[in-house]
């Protein structure tokens, strides 16, 4: 079996528009109001600025790099670019951890909806045996539509994520001219359970779940038609558009929401279907029908997105020489990378298995994907330092400022999620530091690629997930740290101080790849472009 990657450059502007936002709009939409009100109350619509902010900074940095690297599984790229190999996998393994279990969360959301029509596949928290079967033959099917190729999943996903928008906007309006209670803002308190749950909210509430997807444009790049101009417009549209819908949607919870169903508070709020039943509540059953089945629809859209993009990881993961070279075999008719497809199935299957509800899931994928985003704002200032002779269709004005900020909102949101879900996220990406060593070692032939020069320039991020993980351990008991010592807003101030020095030990750690070196404004880094430090 020969290896011959070619990637079929068929996606428009707009496809990659709708490849963004067919990852945003999911899932999120459905439970992250209700989710973020029964954290934080009426406050939790600064928990979605706060988010949509973060995710405006990070993304500004990724529109830089996606004009100067369109390339399939974009992510993996720009650290090997920027700091070699360690950095790479270490984040390419993150990666795998946050995106590989994103089909798997949509499938479960889909048929924990699907349980109002066919009842027996959701019981107690969870999906059932038959539920979990129902699932998986759902990701089997996100599978087949991607198998025959990216022109057929982008003017499917097209269809799919112009419905999964338009639901949304039609439930807004709909509830603002049924119920109008502004008074909901005050009941109980703006804050009724404290300053720290808005922040608190960004990543368990799944709120920071809900914003992801932007950056799926990126890792299509590979297959644009004109990616340099196209991708980095992509990104910052579909973050602008999920901000407006998403703050549209929280006012829309909290002003909508019967004065009776607060009696407990927001936190007393137990909707199982949180919009569906407030239509329902406010006498919109017609459209409470038409939601039922938009909860199956949008999930699986999301799904559908995540099977595509995370399987350009798993083949770009191959590109770096991490993964077996079969995973870079593309079907010489349909133009998509199968072998790297199937992992994608195969490793979704074993996080379904475990995790057999929504919420189990939701804070460790939203943890990982903002310790990915780190990826932005470190890798466009080092390449600022190393490679700045580089053509930038965009180039960020500000970075300076931007940098920093979006290295800090990463750093926050993970320590945020707290030591629950830390201590599993950054334990399982240090265990790649191990395998990144036994692989290493194993292949003295690639001594040079894989060698001290790669792993000097990322001791940072080991550095970086230690104190990362020892601040979630001992800061404040408002972000479940079993042993609190730093009091209360002091924590939030120390972790962004100590993120700075992490972020300008990670510009000044960066090395220089040969190929980016040579490559010039007339040049654009191709699907096969191989990788030498």
């Amino acid at each position: 079996m020969s290896i011959e990657p070619k990637l079929k450059r068929n996606l428009n502007f707009w496809d990659l528009v709708m490849v963004s936002m067919g990852g945003v709009i999911g899932s999120g939409w459905l439970f992250g109001s209700w989710r973020g009100a029964s954290l934080a109350g009426p406050a939790s619509i600064f928990s979605w600025l706060i988010g949509g902010i973060a995710v405006i900074l990070i993304g500004l940095t990724f529109a830089e790099l996606s004009g100067i690297f369109p390339e399939a599984g974009a992510l993996v790229r720009y650290p090997q670019y920027s700091h070699g190999t360690f950095v790479s996998f270490l984040l390419g393994w993150a990666m795998i951890l946050g995106f590989a279990s994103t089909p798997p969360i949509e499938a479960e959301s889909a048929v924990q909806f699907a349980n109002y029509y066919i009842p027996g596949l959701y019981a107690h928290g969870s999906l059932t045996g038959v539920g979990l079967l129902v699932a998986a033959l759902l990701m089997l099917v996100f599978f087949f539509l991607n198998f025959f190729g990216v022109i057929v999943f982008a003017k499917t996903n097209t269809v799919w994520t112009a419905i999964k928008i338009i639901v949304p906007v039609v439930t807004i309006a709909l509830l603002l001219l049924t119920a109008f209670h502004p008074g909901n803002f005050t009941a109980g308190g703006f804050t009724p359970y404290g300053s720290s749950a808005i922040f608190a909210a960004v990543p368990l509430g799944g709120i920071l779940y809900a914003y992801l997807g932007f950056e799926q444009a990126m890792d299509m790049a590979g297959e644009a038609k004109h990616p340099q101009r196209d991708v980095p417009r992509a990104v910052i549209w579909s973050v602008f558009i999920a901000i407006i819908v998403y703050v549209l949607l929280q006012i829309t919870w909290v002003v909508s929401m019967p004065k009776s169903d607060l009696a407990h508070g927001w936190a007393g709020i137990t909707f199982s279907s949180p919009f569906v039943n407030l239509a329902g509540t406010l006498g919109l059953g017609w459209w409470a029908t038409v939601l039922f089945a938009d909860a199956i629809w949008s999930p699986s859209g999301t799904g559908n997105v995540y099977m595509v993009s995370t399987s350009r990881i798993m083949y770009a993961m191959a590109k770096n020489r991490y993964f077996p070279k079969v995973l870079l075999w593309v079907h010489p008719k349909t133009g998509v990378p199968v072998w790297a497809m199937l992992m994608t199935l195969i490793v979704g299957y074993v996080f379904l298995l475990p995790f057999p509800s929504w919420s189990a899931l939701v804070g460790i994928v939203s943890s990982a994907t903002a310790l990915i985003y780190i990826i932005g704002p470190v890798c466009t200032a080092t390449l600022r330092r190393t490679s700045s002779d580089l053509e930038r269709p965009f180039r960020l004005p500000g970075l300076k400022v931007v940098g920093p900020l979006a290295f800090i909102a990463a750093t926050l949101i993970i320590y945020w999620s707290g030591w629950a879900t830390d201590s599993i996220l950054l334990l399982a990406v240090l265990f790649g530091a191990i395998m990144y060593a036994y692989g290493a070692s194993s292949f003295p032939e690639n001594t040079a690629p894989y060698g001290w020069k790669h792993i000097k320039a990322g001791i940072w991020l080991v550095l970086y997930l230690v104190v990362l993980l020892l601040l979630t351990y001992v800061g404040s008991k408002n972000f479940g740290a079993p042993h609190p010592i730093i009091p209360y807003p002091l924590d939030i101030l120390v972790v962004a101080a100590v993120s700075l020095v992490f972020y300008y030990w990670s510009i000044h750690s960066g090395i220089q790849a040969k190929q980016v070196s040579t490559l010039r404004a007339s040049e654009a880094p191709t699907n096969d472009m191989p990788i030498s430090t």
